[in-house]
């Protein structure tokens, strides 16, 4: 990997394990704000606090508010719990920086450590050459739950003040295999749909006598699980769903139940949207009733739409810069889970780029360090061909 113009000043990596030292299982920040918040204001950053509902959430931006070109850089400090303590080779918040030169902890690839190195190299970047414009932080303790009150506090803070990012880049693990390999240009929509079946209780031996809502609620899931909702589109994997959960809580083996439930989560392109997606399950759904005589009750929840940034100059800078850094071209994706670009890309288009996160969310979570200052790097150069 080739290194940046100038030297690294604050150290991504150290800032990581001091980071992963706060116990902020989410929604909690446990001092890893405010620590970043030091960091920042020494550094010259404005930083604001917009703590909403009881949610941590900080603001950061040098340069003027009015900057014609502001880059800004979105992620979170929040982390998912650690689990039995007892599986863990070291303490969960430990941050021990081993002999091998591998940081551990909880959040150290999901993603204190994007965070550390997008504040690192921001910081390094202002103090040496600083820009023509604005660089912006939004950081949340929010993002592993509700999702509520983090950085979609965060944007309708920033809009009631008149705050604007240009372009953002959320430092969320991106890559599959190895640092470089794969960027985020979008993401799927997810909905979750929460289903009721009501029938006709009564004993399993007269079946003219009942209405079997498990009967109905099965014809209607496996029509929905083998049964594709599209074939892809240009950038976008095939829409998938999964049934998660169905039960009747009925012990008693000679009664058919009354009611039964089921859960299914589906994972949109860009070939649907939340309506037309309800309009075709509701469909399918009035259908089964009207052959079974069973009542089908469909809840939705939407969590997230599908949304693509096109590829163009933005994308072009964010993956040559990678190129250059790491030797490896990333594959534009918009593949895995939802993140907060979800919410950022109603303020400006959004990227995603951050470090490989096969270990994100399981026990004896760790990352290289050696790659958290590679990725400090990247970011460093992201910024200097920005403002170029």
């Amino acid at each position: 990997m080739s290194s940046v113009g100038e030297p690294i000043v604050t150290d991504a990596a150290e800032l990581t394990a001091q980071l992963i030292r706060c116990p902020s299982v989410t929604p909690q920040e446990a001092g890893a704000l405010t620590l970043l918040e030091d960091l920042l204001t020494d550094a010259g950053f404005d930083c604001t606090r917009v703590d909403r509902n009881g949610t941590p959430n900080l603001f950061a931006r040098w340069g003027a508010k009015d900057a014609e070109h502001s880059f800004g850089f979105n992620g979170h400090v929040d982390v998912v719990p650690p689990g039995d303590l007892a599986s863990w080779t070291h303490p969960p918040f430990s941050g021990l920086i081993d002999s091998d030169g591998i940081i551990w902890g909880r959040g150290a690839t999901d993603m204190k450590s994007g965070v550390a190195a997008f504040a690192a190299a921001a910081i390094d970047f202002v103090t040496a050459t600083p820009p023509d414009g604005a660089i912006i932080l939004a950081i949340t303790a929010d993002e592993e739950g509700p999702g509520r009150d983090g950085t979609i506090a965060l944007l309708d803070w920033m809009a009631e003040q008149g705050e604007q990012m240009s372009v953002c880049l959320v430092g969320e693990p991106s890559c599959p295999e190895q640092l470089g390999d794969m960027m985020k240009i979008g993401r799927r929509g997810s909905v979750t749909y929460r289903v009721t079946a009501r029938g006709v209780q009564g004993h399993a031996a007269y079946p003219h006598l009942v209405r079997n809502p498990l009967h109905a609620l099965c014809w209607f899931l496996d029509g929905l699980a083998s049964t594709p909702l599209d074939e892809g589109s240009d950038h976008f994997q095939p829409s998938s769903l999964q049934v998660t959960t169905v039960d009747c809580g009925n012990e008693a083996v000679n009664v058919v139940p009354e009611m039964a439930t089921a859960t299914f989560n589906i994972r949109f392109n860009d070939l649907h949207t939340p309506d037309s997606l309800d309009a075709e399950i509701q469909r399918r759904a009035a259908k089964i009733s009207g052959e079974s005589g069973v009542a089908l009750l469909l809840t939705p929840h939407v969590s997230g739409e599908s949304f693509l940034t096109e590829p163009g100059p933005f994308v072009d800078l964010v993956r040559e810069v990678v190129e250059a850094e790491t030797g490896l071209r990333p594959e534009l994706s918009t593949s895995g889970g939802t993140s907060d670009a979800r919410f950022v890309k109603d303020h400006c288009p959004v990227v995603e780029f951050g470090l490989v996160g096969r270990l994100m969310h399981q026990v004896d979570e760790r990352v290289p360090a050696q790659e958290v200052r590679a990725l400090q790097a990247i970011y460093r150069r992201i910024l200097e061909r920005y403002f170029a």
